[in-house]
């Protein structure tokens, strides 16, 4: 498999796979008792986290409070949360902030 990355964007070159990996079900259940698994340790610097939408296995997220303008937001999206949902729930593929 090819790609390349550029901050937490995975671009994926063959179409075929491009194709396989957007037609992911993730289950939104699973998604949500993982968001909430996070959510205390951002509650406790001031911030929190909101699904927006979930697109293939694309998860979107709004970073909220102290989150929302933090300089390393890009850090815990990709280092942080990202990883976590990937370990957890099946199906995730990439995790951005909205």
């Amino acid at each position: 498999m090819s790609s390349s990355t550029e901050g937490s964007i995975i671009e994926i070159a063959s179409p075929a796979l491009r194709a396989a990996v957007t037609d992911v079900e993730v289950d939104i259940a699973e998604l949500e008792s993982a968001l909430d698994y996070i959510r205390p340790a951002l509650q406790a610097d001031g911030g929190d986290v909101l699904l927006d939408s979930v697109n293939g296995g694309t998860v979107n997220l709004k970073l909220l409070g102290a989150c929302g303008g933090c300089p390393i937001s890009e850090t815990t999206v990709t280092a942080g949360i990202e990883r976590i949902l990937k370990d957890r729930v099946p199906g995730v593929v990439e995790v951005l902030a909205t």
